[in-house]
């Protein structure tokens, strides 16, 4: 199933694959871990370089944020960018957040696409 045809099943109940990760039933080797949030290489890369950041906290997504997470969500963007120079992304990377069913959003726990190592087109999608 691609992403997509995932999108469009909606948000389902119960626990997320990050869930799983997070909670190590499903092993994933994180590239950053901190007390906020882990980053793990992408298992269907669409870039030379594609990671995803997620908080521990969980968000379903970003719709559902509150006033009271704004802290965390600006830390995700702090640490895609901290990865992505790890990662050697000086030329540039995109950030991706996917919302909702239109969004082609698939997880239900909110997560940050971090893409880079070619050039990007425009517009995405």
């Amino acid at each position: 199933m691609s992403e997509t045809e995932a999108a469009q099943e909606g948000r389902p109940t119960g626990p997320t694959i990050f869930d799983k990760i997070l909670d190590g039933s499903i092993p994933a080797k994180f590239i950053h871990e901190d007390d906020k949030c882990v980053a793990f290489m992408d298992v269907a890369p669409q870039a030379p370089v594609h990671f995803l950041v997620i908080p521990r906290k969980r968000i379903a997504m970003i719709e559902d944020a509150e006033d009271g997470d704004a802290e965390l969500l600006g830390h995700l963007l702090l640490a895609a960018k901290k990865v992505a120079k790890e990662q050697g992304l000086a030329k540039g990377y995109r950030l991706i957040i996917n919302n909702g069913v239109e969004g082609a959003q698939s997880v239900y726990h909110l997560h940050i696409h971090v893409m880079g190592g070619r050039q990007m087109n425009w517009p995405p999608g």
